[in-house]
Formats: structure tokens, sequence, C-alpha cells
């Protein structure tokens, strides 16, 4: 028996909310760890504009540029992720945003 196709789950899952922030999230994520960053960026944008306040949206699209060697717009979505996660108060998403933006631009 094999396992679901978890990409077709999220999709059939969205049908029903198509604003689920975190069925974008995941939807990108499935792309980004098929190594089709172009398609996760999109979502990641589109789980961006469902839930401003999530860091972990703005760090993940940042590793996606950043593996198509968009360094520019990788540091662009770190800042924009610092500053959603000072919005939401997420001190630790605020933490490894910091990280990520010292590897990126060191």
């Amino acid at each position: 028996m094999t396992p679901p196709d978890r990409l077709a789950s999220l999709m059939s899952l969205l049908e029903k909310d198509p604003d689920d922030a975190f069925c974008l999230y995941g939807i990108a994520q499935e792309h980004a760890g098929r190594g089709d960053h172009e398609e996760a960026i999109s979502w990641y944008r589109k789980a961006a504009e469902a839930d401003p306040d999530d860091g972990y949206i703005h760090y993940h699209l940042a590793r996606s540029l950043e593996a198509l060697d968009r360094m520019p717009e990788a540091i662009a979505a770190v800042r924009d992720g610092i500053v959603a996660a000072d919005r939401s108060g997420d001190a630790h998403a605020r933490s490894e945003l910091d990280g990520l933006l010292d590897e990126l631009q060191g």
C-alpha cells in the first residue's frame, strides 16, 4: 500500500478553504521538498498574504529564494519576516530570522 500523496491531500483541503494559511504553507513546503522552488515561492507568497504575521513563512520563502540564488529577494523576505515576527511577538521566529539574515549577508 502506498502512502497518500500529501500534496494532493493538501490541494483537496485547500478547495474547502482557499485562504487557509497553514494549508498554503504546507503546499509550499511540499514543493520545496521536491526541489521545485519556483512553485514553492508562489505558494509561500500566498501563505504570507493569508497570514502576514507568520515569520516562519518568510523564513522558508527566503530559503527557497536562496536555493535559486536570488539573494536580494531572499534578504528582503527575511526582513519582511522579522517585521512579521515582531508584530506577532514571536521571539523564536525572530531569532531564527536574525540568524538567517546574518548567514545570507555574510
